[in-house]
């Protein structure tokens, strides 16, 4: 199956509570239906995307990456490869390949939906239509930093960097 496929199947089948998340699924998709590439980075509309939020094996902290493109802590995550067969396996990914942690766990249902403007690896102003998924580390799980972060590390979710307020909606419905 494709990323797009997949995304439609995930997200026809979800049932965020009813509101602002709803309202989301919904654009989204409208957006997938619309868009035969809308899962490529090559989509200069937007594309769809897949994050992480990686928690630790109590739940009480988060691991963030300082994104060296934004400039902010963000959770995990990035861009639909051509390998992938469905966002949960890009998140889960992205995780993996963000953190240096190899025994991640996945939740397959999405938690949370976000569209931002970005200028990504494109060059031009366009949007994320992000899709956030829950992925769980061992205890003891110590992140190693890849080349594609500023920093990493561990956050208690109830005292996030500055900057990342942002983030406590995602977290809420993460934990």
């Amino acid at each position: 199956m494709s990323p797009r496929l997949d995304a439609i199947s995930t997200l026809d089948k979800w049932r965020p509570a009813p509101g602002a998340q709803e309202s989301l699924r919904q654009a989204f998709l409208g957006f997938l239906a619309a868009r035969e590439d809308s899962c490529l980075r090559s989509c200069e509309a937007g594309h769809v995307t897949a994050s992480a939020v990686v928690l630790d094996a109590d739940r009480s902290r988060v691991l963030l990456t300082l994104h060296p493109r934004v400039g902010r802590w963000l959770q995990l995550g990035g861009h639909c490869e051509p390998t992938d067969t469905s966002l949960a396996g890009a998140a889960l990914r992205e995780a993996r390949e963000e953190s240096g942690i190899p025994d991640l766990w996945l939740e397959p249902e999405p938690v949370h939906l976000d569209v931002h403007p970005i200028t990504c690896s494109l060059g031009v102003p366009t949007r994320h239509f992000d899709v956030r998924f829950v992925v769980q580390a061992p205890r003891g799980a110590e992140p190693v930093r890849s080349a594609e972060s500023d920093d990493l590390r561990w956050w208690p979710v109830d005292a996030l960097p500055d900057g990342s307020e942002d983030l406590a909606e995602l977290l809420a419905a993460a934990r």
